[in-house]
Order: structure tokens, then C-alpha cells, then sequence
């Protein structure tokens, strides 16, 4: 790779000018320094990265950046003599035809505002015709929890048509699945899965604004345009021809077609369901452009003492945005100081820490920076599908994405919490801190699915990803919801999410200090932290553990 010196420099003397203007260190906290993190926070969030977004100079810059400061720190490279890892990805634009639709009814569904769809086949073209529909329920296929809405079912040549979310979410039924705490099976990037493992050729699901916990606006933007994939041998041959997502209405108008009316989510999880073929066929191409590059997760490691076989991960995501649409201060650069400079920022000063410590932790610790978060989990996926270090070695997986700039919190919030021991092991950190371990506010909403954490968790490896509570120490509960509000509402990927030397960085502090305490705590056990009875996660997880 190529590297301008210039642009290290000016890199550099943000960082010395950030340090200078710092404020005393937390005099609260022994391990991770609130200094470090605005140090480094200023320069990861600084225009001069350009958003940090994938395949620009600005990640040129910002893997440069993070290199160094492991490398001064004394890390080793973590890639086999290198701090890089190389991430292939192809980007793919899919413009869709109209979808013409025969046999029992007739109707023309069109782009964006009926439908949204895409293709991840790396092919110029891709086309339906005269595919049957079939209505798959929850698409969901779940042996633990003795479902299988595929049962019988050939859909090969076939399109599927599935509903958002899982068959517990608002049931009433708290024993069904996990209620209304969403499980893995209710993802919508699961039922792409499944549908594929099915063979079948295409496979849309029914939105709904509540089981999905986002409106249309939020799949239609989501889903158009340039995506990024990582690349596959078979070109992603194994996926349908054709997924994505249906408007509710004209679902609806497909299910009356086919006799089905009412409330179309209690239809579908009775125990007695079964597939519904909708009497009707589809028809519709998708033309495609690809570019294919190569992005970088950054790898760094402190070799274990006595089990250096054995490892502790730290991630953190580096990428952002980019450069886009000018705010109406005329600001397009999408610098995500709070997502996820900090947790970048974290990861930086709990490396310190470690190093920092009397006595070397006995297991190995990892700290990996991954790409193209923002672009669905990407860096993470293809480590966790590519480790560098065993999976079935790796002890546990500790996150961190976008911490909250507004102060220490009486609270933890825990994304999917009841998933795995990890929590207990926090729990025990928390209590002599006198704080209290929260879960999701919207368990139905599957944040648990949606940052790097959880493709760690996918391979079977306990991953846990923590972030400050809202029951601000200083100003109360209800003002720390306002503040999340605030962020959700008006910063969160906007370019007004930007860094400030007046930034009160003490929560980012608190959770990078119980983090780095929870990973010196199990790098120097020898238990295996599991995952918790009813986790979608533990079967995977048994079955590695017993490949040792």
C-alpha cells in the first residue's frame, strides 16, 4: 500500500495539539485515560479522513493511523507479520424492472414504491419469469423450537414470500421463541439466508413498520443504489436471484388473492401452518454494475504469557460514511466521531492498558479495527469466516460501537441481553462499581444482530457488546434518554456527528474500563464462557468447543 507522508504528518500533530489541550485524567478511573481516547477520537474524527469511508484515501489514512499507534504502543502485527488483513469486496448497483405479476390476479408492482430488490449474483443480469409464489410464513426454520415453516415444501424455481421478524414477536406468548425479544431467525438477512438454503429463486419479505421496527423509508433507501458485498468464489451463485422486500398493501392484495385475510402474522404462526402457494406467478429482471477492491481490517496482538493459544478479541469497526449530501451548514463530511470513532478511540486506550499492566495477561488479547460496518457488517463477516486465530481458541468477543458522549451512567446497557455468561462476568464488574446491567429498550428490534459482535456470534463465539446507560450520574435518567434521543434523531449518521475538545468522553471511559477489566478477568481464567440455554447461538458453540 501507498502512503503520503504529508497527510501522517498533519495526522500526527493533531494528535500531539488534541493531547496538549486535554483535561486532567478521570482521577476515578486506574486503567483506560479519558486523555487517550479525546486524543485519538480528535484525529479519527477529523475532516482530514474524509468519513473514513471503505476504498477511499481516507481509509488509507485511517488504517495508517490505527497501524501506528498499535505499533507504538509495542503490539505485534496480528496477520502473520502484518497489521493488515485484506478484505475483498465487490460493489454491486441493481436496478430492478417492474414486477409483473399473473394468475390469479394481475398487477404491475413497481420500484420503491411497491418493492425494493436486489441481487448479490455477481452477473450482469438476472431475471424471474413466470416464478410461482409461495407464502413460507416466517420463513423461518428452527429445530429448537420445533418449527419449520419450509416442512414439505420444494421451492425450487419458486419465489418465497416471508414475514418480518419471528413468530413470538407480539404472540402474547412469551414461551414462543423469545416473545418479543427478537431471535436471530427473525432478521431479515436470516430469511435471505434460509430462502437460498431452500433453493429457492427469489424471496421477499412482507414489510410491516413495528416487526421490523423501521419504516419503508428505511428499506427503500437501505436497498437502492451501490452495495457492498464480500467477493465469493462462486460469484454468490448460492443466493437467490432476487431478494427483498414487499409493501405491506400489496402483500395483501397477493394473500386475498390466495384466500388469506385478517391478521396475516397470527395466520402464520399457528402450529398447524404450512406453506400457501399464492396461485400466482412473478416476472422481473435486475441488471447489474460491479466494481471489484479491496478494503483492510487492521489486527493487533499482545501475546499470551502461559496460553497464548487461546484468545481474547476486542472489535471496534474504523469505517464510516464517508463524504455525501451537505447538511444545511453545507457539511458533507460524515466524520462519526461518537460511530464509531469511539469505540476506535476504546480500542486504542484499552491496548494501552493492557500494556500498561504489572503482569502480562496469560491468554492472548486481539484487537481488531474492522472495515465496512456501515456497509452490513462486512470486515467483521469476512474475519469471522477467514480467522486468523482459531475459532474454537477464541475465548470471547468484546465490542464496541458508537459509545455515548454524554457522561457516566448509573446503568449498562447490554445489547441482547440473556444471550450468554459473558453478562455474568459483567454483572459481578458492575455491582462493585455499583451500577446495574439493562437490556434492549426495543428487544424486538434485534439490535443484538446489528453491529460486528454479532458474526462473532454467528461462528459460536460468545461476543458481548456494551455501551452507558441512560441513568445519567449527574443529571438523571430522564435527561440521559433525551441526549440518546438527541444523537438518534438529529447526529446519528448525519454529518453533524462530529468531535469536540469540550466532548465529556467519562461515559466512553467507564466502558472502556469495565471492558478491559472483563478481558484481563478472562484472559488470566481458564474457564470458556458459554452461551445461555435457549440461545440460537449454543449449539454452534458446543460443537466447536467439542472439536478442540
Amino acid at each position: 500500500m501507498k502512503f503520503n507522508k504529508p497527510h501522517l504528518l498533519v495526522i500526527t500533530a493533531l494528535a500531539l495539539a488534541a493531547g496538549c489541550n486535554q483535561p486532567k485524567k478521570n482521577e476515578t478511573t486506574t486503567t483506560i485515560s479519558g486523555d487517550d481516547i479525546k486524543s485519538n477520537l480528535a484525529v479519527l474524527a477529523n475532516d482530514s479522513l474524509m468519513g473514513r469511508k471503505p476504498f477511499t484515501e481516507g481509509e488509507t489514512k485511517t488504517i495508517k493511523f490505527l497501524s501506528e499507534q498499535y505499533k507504538k504502543l509495542g503490539l505485534k502485527p496480528g496477520n502473520n507479520g502484518s497489521y493488515f488483513q485484506d478484505v475483498p469486496m465487490v460493489e454491486i448497483t441493481s436496478t430492478p424492472s417492474p414486477i409483473q405479476v399473473s394468475g390469479k390476479i394481475n398487477l404491475t408492482l413497481n420500484p420503491s414504491a411497491d418493492f425494493v430488490a436486489l441481487t448479490r449474483r455477481e452477473v450482469d443480469t438476472v431475471a424471474l419469469k413466470n416464478s410461482p409464489l409461495v407464502f413460507a410464513g416466517y420463513g423461518v426454520v428452527a429445530p429448537e423450537y420445533h418449527w419449520n415453516d419450509y416442512a414439505g415444501l420444494d421451492v425450487k424455481g419458486k419465489t418465497v414470500v416471508v414475514l418480518v421478524n419471528d413468530p413470538g414477536f407480539k404472540s402474547g406468548d412469551k414461551t414462543l421463541f423469545h416473545g418479543d425479544t427478537m431471535t436471530y431467525y427473525g432478521r431479515w438477512t436470516y430469511k435471505y439466508e434460509e430462502a437460498a438454503r431452500q433453493g429457492a429463486a427469489g424471496v421477499l419479505i412482507v414489510h410491516q413498520t413495528e416487526p421490523a421496527s423501521y419504516p419503508w423509508q428505511v428499506v427503500n433507501t437501505s436497498n437502492t443504489g451501490a452495495k457492498l458485498e464480500l467477493t465469493q468464489t462462486d460469484k454468490h451463485m448460492n443466493r437467490c436471484k432476487v431478494e427483498g422486500w414487499i409493501q405491506e398493501e400489496a402483500a395483501n392484495k397477493l394473500f386475498a388473492a390466495a384466500g388469506i385475510t385478517g391478521d396475516i402474522r397470527a395466520y402464520a404462526r399457528k402450529k398447524d401452518f404450512k406453506a400457501v402457494p399464492l396461485n400466482s406467478s412473478i416476472s422481473m429482471s435486475l441488471k447489474t454494475k460491479l466494481k471489484y477492491s479491496t478494503s483492510h481490517n487492521v489486527v493487533a496482538m499482545l501475546k499470551g504469557s502461559t496460553s497464548p493459544g487461546e484468545y481474547i478479541i476486542y472489535s471496534a469497526h474504523w469505517d464510516h460514511l464517508g463524504i455525501g449530501k451537505p447538511d444545511a451548514k453545507g457539511d458533507s463530511i460524515y466524520n462519526g466521531a461518537v460511530d464509531n470513532g469511539s469505540g476506535s478511540a476504546a480500542i486504542l486506550a484499552i491496548a494501552k492498558a493492557f500494556i500498561n499492566a504489572k503482569e502480562k495477561p496469560k491468554r492472548s488479547i486481539v484487537f481488531l479495527s474492522v472495515t465496512a460496518e456501515e456497509q452490513g457488517l462486512l470486515g467483521s463477516e469476512y474475519y469471522a469466516t477467514h480467522p486468523i486465530f482459531p475459532v474454537n481458541k477464541t475465548v470471547a468477543n468484546l465490542n464496541m460501537d458508537a459509545l455515548h458522549p454524554y457522561g457516566e451512567s448509573n446503568d449498562i446497557a447490554v445489547t441482547g441481553k440473556g444471550q450468554n455468561e459473558l453478562e455474568d462476568e459483567l454483572g459481578e464488574l458492575a455491582k462493585a462499581d455499583g451500577r446495574v446491567l439493562v437490556g434492549d429498550p426495543k428487544p424486538g428490534a434485534g439490535s443484538y444482530y446489528r453491529s460486528d459482535h454479532f458474526n462473532f456470534a454467528k461462528v459460536g463465539i460468545p461476543a458481548l457488546d456494551i455501551n452507558g446507560g441512560t441513568d445519567s450520574k449527574a443529571h438523571g435518567k430522564e435527561w440521559g434518554l433525551k441526549q440518546e434521543e438527541d444523537y438518534t434523531s438529529n447526529h446519528y449518521h448525519q454529518p453533524s456527528d462530529n468531535y469536540s475538545p469540550d466532548m465529556d468522553v467519562t461515559g466512553m471511559v467507564q466502558t472502556a474500563d469495565i471492558l478491559y477489566r472483563l478481558g484481563a478477568k478472562l484472559a488470566n481464567e481458564t474457564t470458556w464462557p458459554g452461551w445461555k440455554a435457549g440461545s440460537e447461538f449454543k449449539a454452534i458453540r458446543d460443537k466447536s468447543i467439542r472439536a478442540k
